[in-house]
């Protein structure tokens, strides 16, 4: 599709442009915004197994390096608190956030005694899905989102994850048992692996309606410049000129027809629908970033977005032990976002999640849509995105979804090349990223 190379390579080259590291002497982020609620990011970098195609900070797994990193990260949540920040959602990000586990309980009873916590969402592995975790997760996460990419035998081997995590029919079976524990799981899975068909697509869509998840996310397998080369290698090179029909076909199997299963929550987020066709539990949308505009972010390789800044913190695990120690936060870098920059991503996010309001994005810039964004409305209206264009809102037609999620993709591509200046900085045994075997690249 020529609108989706151009827009591509349209975000490609604003991302590049816009988000670009830049040293700061900050070693404290700003303090919080009086009256204002926050939810809180937490990255944990450790994983059991490195997959091929993540940017994601993330070292293999050690449990004496893993739990001083625990012990620095609660100590760097406290800084919050004084700092004035009233926090009120968590969501841990990883990596494998509940590689320890012991640890990463310990770190969420402190956050409900220092804040006013009301949900907890985090990530996991299937691995992780077995009665000694599930009783200690349960009643500490309301949101589970379990990593499992596809159900395919064959797929889960290409990434790594089959012998590590399960055969797809485990992966199945361990759900079930986890879907009582949880006010919601979400299982997140991947479209457009290279050796992906869409016989096993379709498969993989069947098993999500069958497991009796909540909730699902199909994400475009998106990679950085630093582990195009190795995802390249391992899986094989990214058909792009295939994903519009991929998702066209996920889209309309998920909430098509007149018994739809599903129920269209954002772009990438499908919520199940049950037999009345309502949904059967009120779901949160289990990406954080679409939740909560702002937020702090605490761990080695987290992003904090606060007004008009993204604060990087340090991927060295050294450094980030040092800072902390040394009674600071664990800041390395920043990239400053101009008011136009702050525009587009505030259309990408609100489109994202299906509707735009117009009258909100004029008092929050002082300007009409149509006059702080005129290309990217006139690009959008010329390829027909717009199932609603009126005085009041935008949504979207299905090309428009498609495109949108090309920008998302595009965009989060972008930070994941914003990760890679920050690893540029790392030194010694630290300097390169982790792949999938363990080993530098």
């Amino acid at each position: 599709m020529i609108s989706e190379r151009i827009l591509t390579n349209l975000v490609k080259t604003m991302t590049k442009r816009t988000l670009k590291l830049s040293p700061t002497g900050e070693t404290f982020m700003p303090p919080a915004e009086p009256g204002r609620k926050y939810m809180l990011y937490l990255h944990v970098p450790f994983c059991e197994r490195l997959c091929p195609y993540c940017s994601f900070n993330r070292y293999v797994y050690r449990e004496d390096v893993a739990r001083t990193y625990f012990e620095n990260m609660r100590k760097e949540m406290l800084m919050l608190k004084d700092l004035g920040y009233d926090i009120e959602s968590i969501y841990v990000g990883g990596g494998t956030p509940t590689v320890e586990i012991d640890e990463l309980c310990e770190t969420l009873d402190l956050a409900r005694d220092a804040f006013d916590i009301k949900e907890v969402a985090s990530e996991t592995n299937p691995n992780h899905l077995v009665q000694s975790y599930l009783d200690k997760m349960k009643g500490r996460i309301q949101r589970l989102s379990v990593g499992v990419q596809s159900f395919d035998d064959e797929l889960l081997k290409q990434m790594d994850r089959y012998e590590k995590y399960g055969s797809g029919e485990q992966v199945m079976e361990r759900i079930a048992e986890a879907i009582p524990y949880f006010e919601s799981l979400n299982v997140d899975m991947i479209f457009n692996f290279p050796s992906q068909t869409e016989d096993i697509l379709h498969a993989d869509l069947e098993k999500i309606a069958a497991c009796g998840a909540r909730q699902t996310t199909f994400s475009p397998l998106y990679v950085s410049n630093a582990t195009m080369g190795k995802m390249a290698s391992t899986l094989g090179a990214v058909d792009y000129g295939r994903e519009y029909r991929y998702y066209r076909l996920l889209d309309e199997a998920l909430t098509g027809g007149d018994s739809a299963r599903f129920r269209r929550e954002t772009i990438w987020t499908f919520n199940r629908l049950d037999e009345q066709g309502h949904d059967d539990h009120a779901l949160l949308i289990d990406e954080y970033q679409t939740a909560y505009v702002a937020y702090p972010a605490i761990g080695s390789g987290s992003i904090t977005h606060l007004g008009d800044s993204l604060y990087v913190n340090t991927f060295s695990l050294q450094e980030y032990d040092d800072m902390i120690g040394a009674g600071r936060m664990s800041i390395m870098g920043k990239t400053t976002l101009s008011k136009h920059d702050l525009m587009r991503y505030h259309f990408l996010l609100n489109l994202y999640r299906l509707r735009l309001d117009k009258h909100a994005f004029k008092e929050e810039f002082g300007c009409g849509i149509e006059a702080g964004l005129p290309a990217e409305m006139a690009f959008m209206r010329l390829n027909g995105a717009f199932a609603t264009d009126t005085p009041d809102e935008l949504t979207l037609t299905p090309k428009g979804r498609y495109l949108v999620s090309v920008m998302y993709r595009q965009f989060l591509s972008g930070m994941n090349n914003l990760r890679d200046q920050a690893r540029a900085a790392l030194s010694g045994p630290e300097r390169q990223l982790l792949f999938g075997d363990g080993t530098c690249a």
